[in-house]
């Protein structure tokens, strides 16, 4: 089980919980030795995906949007594994309706979506792929609230993502 310091999560708290999440997110990314693969996956649970998922989520839509969660490399990530069930499940359905929604602009356009460009390339595909800009815009209106949920959710399920070292 991953493990996380109790201190580190109190420090983390007092800044936000964004950053709360990131403490978890971070040792995520660090077990996984900074790669999300075939052979890294097994080594994090449902619950410590789904946390990692919103986190990468979350600083993709906020920086550059759905566009640049598939340049990134993101999109098979967030949208082909259960994250929006996962979503529902803990409870924050709008969330899961919007990720579910998003999915089928993703599935419907994922070769151009993330074939390689240059960044002027990059740029115009915002005026291509408007139709991301809707539910960008909702998620912006959900994300502080929705950050505070997901981690509450977190607070009262830690023994799901990470040992906790005193």
């Amino acid at each position: 089980m991953i493990e996380v310091s109790d201190t580190a999560l109190k420090t983390a708290a007092g800044e936000g919980m964004d950053e709360f999440i990131r403490v978890f997110a971070d040792k995520y990314q660090e077990a996984m030795g900074g790669e999300i693969t075939a052979e890294t996956m097994p080594l994090l649970t449902g619950e410590q995906h789904s946390l990692l998922a919103y986190q990468i989520f979350r600083d993709e839509i906020m920086i550059g949007g759905f566009c640049q969660l598939a340049q990134n490399g993101y999109g098979s990530y967030i949208f082909d594994n259960p994250f929006a069930k996962a979503m529902r499940l803990w409870g924050f359905d709008e969330f899961s309706k919007l990720i579910y929604r998003a999915k089928k602009i993703y599935d419907a356009n994922r070769e151009d979506l993330e074939k390689e460009r240059t960044d002027e390339e990059f740029m115009a595909m915002y005026e291509a792929y408007e139709a991301f800009d809707d539910l960008e815009e909702e998620f912006f209106q959900m994300e502080e609230d929705l950050t505070q949920r997901i981690a509450m959710y977190v607070d009262q399920n830690l023994e799901l993502f990470a040992k906790i070292e005193k």
